[in-house]
């Protein structure tokens, strides 16, 4: 068990670093303000996990129980329907291809580690390593369902913009 364990921790520690670079490259490119401002402590909270995963990890791998000292602060709010972006992204959508791409990738990324959650949690004989597993879809529920709402905020109004009608 430990050994699987260990694996999916590994894993998901790849997920948070890829996220946490990832962010950062964002925030520089970022035009936005408050996009910027955003996707830097998206950067900082995907670090703060990863840090997170990486003492239970040795935690584990030293005494084959969780670190029962790692704890996560409550993050970033993400509420609302524009929760990445200013207003003033609307008035240049049309100029915003960086900012759209951005929030498709980062949904990629959240997507993928919400998946790798699932699979460990459902794969997962014991309770605990379970119940682990589920808090870390919280994690990551929560920055999906954000970018999900910022990119609905301002999709169709980007895609007007360049006449796209899939059908």
């Amino acid at each position: 068990m430990s050994k699987r364990l260990l694996k999916g921790l590994r894993k998901a520690i790849e997920f948070e670093l890829n996220g946490h670079y990832f962010y950062l490259m964002a925030a520089d490119s970022i035009k936005d303000s408050k996009g910027k401002k955003l996707f830097k402590k998206l950067a900082e909270e995907e670090l703060e996990h990863k840090k997170f995963l990486e003492n239970h990890f040795n935690a584990i791998s030293k005494t084959g129980k969780p670190d029962p000292k790692a704890k996560l602060s409550r993050g970033i709010d993400l509420s609302g329907d524009n929760p990445l972006f200013s207003n003033d992204l609307k008035k240049r959508i049309k100029d915003a291809h960086f900012e759209m791409t951005a929030v498709s990738v980062a949904i990629n990324l959240e997507l993928n580690s919400i998946k790798h959650y699932k699979s460990e949690a459902n794969s997962a004989t014991e309770p605990k390593v379970r119940k682990f597993f589920e808090e870390l879809v919280k994690w990551e529920t929560g920055h999906y369902d954000a970018l999900v709402r910022q990119d609905n905020a301002v999709k169709e109004e980007y895609w007007d913009n360049y006449n796209f009608a899939p059908f």
